[in-house]
């Protein structure tokens, strides 16, 4: 198995459905670690591993999906889906650096071990509110991106290989 070929289909097909589940997933579990710090205090290390991965299958799946540009015709659609998909890695690293500091700033206000806290720990809610704000922004930009990518993507590969009307296969 390589990056480019799996079973003897292009990878690229295998891979972007691991990106458009995680950038969604991420996302979600982005914004509710930021807008509530139980959530982040309860997920721990598990955000910024989810994110780590999600922004590792970006590049693998642009890998793929360069090789198979250059084994497909060339075509305006096709063009298009890759110059989208180049855009997606800036999104997925943002993801990944604002979660590891949603984790680090909630591991920080965290309890000690012998339940007291230190309020001096705390990050100023305003901190905080700027925190969510852009993991909101950076989650909503990433799910948008994948959106556009994948809709580029459905284009490019079914724009001329389906019919509209039906064929009368499997009716009876």
């Amino acid at each position: 198995m390589s990056l480019t070929i799996v079973n003897g289909l292009p990878a690229h097909i295998l891979f972007v459905h691991f990106v458009i589940v995680l950038v969604p997933l991420s996302a979600l579990a982005l914004i509710a670690c930021a807008v509530w710090p139980g959530a982040a205090r309860r997920l721990g290390l598990i955000l910024p591993v989810l994110t780590l991965v999600t922004l590792v299958t970006v590049p693998v799946s642009t890998h793929a999906g360069e090789w198979l540009e250059q084994h497909v015709g060339s075509d305006p659609l096709v063009r298009r889906h890759a110059e989208l998909g180049d855009g997606l890695l800036p999104w997925a690293l943002g993801l990944f650096v604002i979660s590891a500091v949603v984790w680090w700033t909630a591991r920080r206000a965290a309890p000690a071990a012998d339940g007291t806290s230190d309020a001096s720990r705390a990050l100023p809610v305003l901190v905080r509110g700027a925190i969510a704000i852009l993991s909101i922004a950076v989650a909503v930009g990433a799910v948008v991106d994948v959106y556009r990518i994948g809709d580029s993507g459905a284009k490019a590969a079914w724009h001329d290989n389906y019919s509209k009307a039906a064929t009368g296969h499997g009716n009876g």
